[in-house]
């Protein structure tokens, strides 16, 4: 099973794309399908406020993928 290993961030901060354990680069959206079917590892699914799901990382305390690497 993948984990998430690196992030790319756009220019707000906001994370945009994850690169995974096999080396795949996928989109935040494409990630949280993977994980809603079990196919990463290493993160949890919440909903926010505003009803969107979010991923969170069960790697660090904060539940934050800030200490992840860039992928560029």
């Amino acid at each position: 099973m993948e984990e998430i290993s690196r992030v790319q961030r756009n220019y707000h901060g906001e994370i945009i794309s994850f690169q995974t354990s096999s080396g795949r680069i996928i989109s935040y959206q494409k990630a949280v399908l993977e994980a809603s079917e079990g196919l990463l590892q290493g993160v949890s699914l919440n909903e926010n406020n505003w009803g969107e799901m979010e991923l969170t990382s069960l790697s660090v305390d904060d539940g934050s993928f800030n200490d992840y690497p860039s992928i560029f």
